[in-house]
């Protein structure tokens, strides 16, 4: 892997004298209290301003403010207007632009396309404090407000977009997010390393223009420049195999040659066997030809996938009308010592006193919660984690962990002991790595756990298990819970971990995520089959009941999902029947930018393989009913599904799954006021027949449905 300077080895920037300010201003008043005739950085971002390192803006504001540089905050502004981003005056460096710590179309909308009626990001929870495609809107606005100033958009929403990419909102390809926006810069993944070495070179004085070499980063350009070896995205389809085991993304050979948008050929020509990688750029299908042919566009989302990895990935260069979309490759991790100065800077862990006494539901979810890594090696294909944050795993140490509780502990108001997670994006992949820094950097696997953990992957969770025991041990804490999301698949391969776990750490309940039962979507998915769940379940019951304790597995599925059919979900509902779990919510796949499971859901390909034009078609569910019906099967003992699962159990020539015995999935009666919601010809209403009592969900504390095994 290639290295780095670290991140608080540059020089302070002379408004470092101002020293560090209580909390970041957002009034011009505030500003004058601290001194400042002007801002060097003005941020602004789609959620209200939290002082905490888990909001995104918060964490790179403190940041830049330790590199010397006065940085002021523009939280959620009127975007109908350029008066909000005037209020605090014109920077000195430039403006940086974000959603928020979501996509702004992903906090609005739910997966059947209505809108949300909160945000967790706002104060109260109000909805419509952001516009649609936020970061776009807001960068125009910047741009009015302010002539001349540099503009650099990042986050997950600029950076899912960094390239053309299928919306599913408005079900077309978009272009790059940086032509339609006009910014000058865009930081894409976890930006510290580009931010800090961006602002430094502006205040040096460097123009915007000129600063094209900094990884992580996209910006518009007219050509390929003189001295860049220029390769065709089809030579680079070929992802090498660690180990003997089969796998989706296995070598083929490269295909000849496949028709551009205008009609004409497109000639794939061979890869030079030596080329010097710093000056290789892999030119991937146009705009305008992944618009006009599916094909083209999975083979895009394909190659992008294999050039993630900061170790050997090169520059992406992608035709915009006139222009090119030039992607430098991804940023080098951050090493843990800088990873722990994240979290020591000055935060106050709290909503911006401008909020007064609104409360921000975001903020109390996580006020009590502590991040120690980032970064997932899953690949699932439905997740956009790897596309944003990388698969290398970043670590914070033990005494960066344990420090953070003691401030939370200290100053944190209404702690009353608990500590109410641990985790980050794949919990217990905390410390886990390649064996082989010199393998890891070769490496082209979409997955470092599909379809097998990897022989080279490290997965002791000593060192996890280890922090457990010491949060649990510092002074006032009472309990110490894991709510953020792992891997079992990588747990029960350390049983003593998963005893620390379940002994120690899950408050009741636990959140797993087999997301389905069968191999067809779970291939498309990159998930492991259902006999890893079970393994763990198993180990799960087990060291609950040693320890005494009554504990429940939460399990996680995906309706809809690339891949799936309607018998796939006819067998989950039946698994779910088996092991007798009623499941509250459940979720329906949403295409996100980017992601491969979104390629196949508007490709109908699979980029897991290589694309040719007679590759496998992915059958995928997109019409609004059969989607409905697949979340139905979720919830087969809901009474509003069942005329629709009588529907489609007799179209599917299972009828003998209606009726009122244990064997049967639905009941052939139906209670009063129920089943309507269906619609399109309704549902003849019954009376429940005497002596059967309609499935009631049980009540747990705090009046929450229970998502678990019944007794």
């Amino acid at each position: 892997m290639q290295s780095a300077p670290n991140l608080f080895s540059y020089r302070q920037y002379w408004a470092k004298r101002f020293g560090t300010a209580p909390v970041l201003p957002m009034s011009r008043a505030e500003m004058d209290e601290l001194g400042w005739d002007s801002c060097d950085v003005i941020l602004v971002t789609g959620d209200a301003y939290v002082d905490h390192p888990s909001f995104g803006m918060a964490l790179i504001g403190r940041l830049l403010e330790a590199q010397g540089f006065r940085v002021g905050i523009i939280a959620q502004p009127d975007w109908r207007s350029v008066e909000d981003f005037q209020r605090l005056g014109k920077p000195n460096l430039f403006i940086g632009i974000t959603a928020g710590n979501m996509d702004s179309m992903v906090n609005r909308y739910t997966a059947d396309r209505k809108i949300r009626s909160n945000d967790a990001y706002t104060p109260d929870g109000e909805g419509g404090k952001r516009p649609d495609r936020s970061v776009v809107v807001y960068a125009q606005r910047a741009r009015e407000a302010f002539k001349g100033v540099p503009i650099i958009i990042g986050g997950i929403e600029a950076s899912l977009r960094r390239i053309a990419h299928y919306d599913y909102w408005s079900d077309k390809v978009r272009r790059s997010i940086l032509p339609d926006s006009k910014a000058d810069l865009l930081m894409y993944g976890n930006a510290e390393r580009a931010i800090v070495e961006v602002a430094h070179r502006l205040a040096r004085g460097e123009p915007i223009s000129e600063i094209t070499d900094v990884r992580g980063t996209g910006f518009m350009r007219q050509s390929v420049p003189e001295g860049w070896l220029e390769i065709d995205s089809s030579t680079v389809d070929e992802p090498g195999r660690i180990d003997p085991k089969p796998s989706p993304y296995e070598s083929e050979p490269a295909c000849e040659s496949a028709p551009a948008a205008d009609g004409q050929v497109v000639t794939f020509h061979q890869r030079p066997k030596k080329s010097d990688r710093s000056h290789a750029v892999v030119r991937i299908p146009s705009f305008d030809q992944v618009v006009a042919d599916p094909v083209l566009y999975a083979h895009a989302s394909r190659v992008f996938h294999l050039e993630t990895n900061p170790g050997n990935a090169r520059a992406l260069v992608q035709r915009h009308g006139k222009r090119e979309v030039w992607l430098n490759p991804p940023p080098i991790p951050l090493e843990t010592d800088e990873f722990d100065r994240l979290y020591e800077f000055p935060y106050t862990r709290k909503p911006h006193p401008a909020y007064g006494e609104a409360k921000n539901p975001a903020w109390e979810m996580i006020r009590f919660s502590i991040p120690i890594m980032r970064g997932c090696f899953g690949g699932c294909t439905f997740c956009s984690i790897t596309e944003h944050e990388g698969r290398i795993i970043q670590n914070r140490s033990h005494e960066s962990v344990i420090h953070e509780i003691e401030t939370i502990r200290d100053t944190v108001p209404g702690f009353t002991g608990t500590i109410s997670d641990l985790g980050g994006p794949t919990s217990n992949m905390y410390r886990m790595r390649c064996e082989s820094e010199k393998i890891e950097s070769a490496c082209r696997r979409l997955s470092c756990v599909f379809p097998d953990v990897c022989k080279h992957m490290q997965t002791n969770h000593s060192s996890l298990t280890q922090l457990y025991r010491k949060a649990r041990a510092v002074k006032g804490v009472k309990r110490v819970l894991i709510a953020s999301g792992l891997r079992y698949d990588l747990a029960v391969r350390d049983p003593e971990y998963i005893k620390e776990l379940v002994t120690h750490h899950v408050g009741g309940y636990l959140k797993i995520a087999p997301e389905h039962t069968e191999a067809g979507p779970l291939d498309k998915m990159m998930k492991p089959g259902i006999g890893t769940y079970d393994r763990f379940k198993k180990l799960f019951e087990k060291y609950s009941r040693e320890a005494g304790k009554e504990q429940y597995l939460i399990p996680y599925f995906i309706a809809a999902h690339p891949g799936t059919s309607d018998q796939d979900m006819l067998n989950l509902a039946l698994w779910l029947k088996r092991n007798d779990f009623r499941l509250d919510q459940v979720q329906a796949f949403l295409p996100t930018p980017l992601a491969i499971a979104s390629a196949m859901y508007h490709t109908d390909r699979n980029p897991l393989k290589k694309v040719k034009r007679d590759s496998e078609l992915v059958s995928t569910p997109k019409g609004a009913r059969q989607r409905r019906l697949h979340k139905a099967f979720l919830r087969y003992h809901d009474a509003e599904n069942w005329p629709l699962l009588r529907e489609a159990l007799k179209q599917m020539g299972r009828a003998d799954l209606i009726g009122n015995g244990k064997r049967h999935l639905v009941p052939t009666w139906q209670p009063e006021g129920t089943g309507k919601r269906d619609g399109r010809r309704g549902s003849q209403v019954k009376r429940t027949p005497r002596g059967i009592k309609p499935p009631v969900a049980r009540k747990v504390a705090g009046g929450r449905k229970r998502v678990g095994k019944r007794r």
